[in-house]
């Protein structure tokens, strides 16, 4: 099986989030999509159909996984299977720049 190319809009996208001081990264379980983090914050790239848009939500890495913002009878957390990592008001704060970052990175009129 080949790899798809990617178009020059899509290379372009991509330069961006280098410029804005995210690296790339792999997941082995997500092979299909392109992972971006910065700040200990990971997001999952779709390349398909000719755009790059972001696959499902921008989570917290730990380990090999993502973890996923959840409520908790604690509080919010990020969860990856059996690990947890409370979600402090710093690191939300953190958080919500890393999901600002994504969206302007993403949008192709900025």
């Amino acid at each position: 099986m080949t790899e798809p190319s990617l178009t020059p809009a899509q290379v372009a996208i991509l330069e961006r989030f280098l410029l804005a001081g995210f690296r790339f990264v792999t997941f082995e379980r997500y092979a299909r999509y392109i992972a971006v983090e910065k700040g200990g914050f990971v997001a999952l790239l779709d390349p398909s159909g000719g755009k790059v848009a972001l696959f499902s939500q921008a989570g917290y890495r730990m380990d090999e996984g993502i973890g996923m913002l959840m409520a908790k009878p604690e509080g919010q957390a990020f969860v990856y299977h059996d690990q947890s990592v409370p979600a402090t008001a710093k690191l939300l704060h953190a958080y919500e720049q890393f999901k600002t970052g994504l969206r302007d990175l993403l949008d192709p009129r900025t």
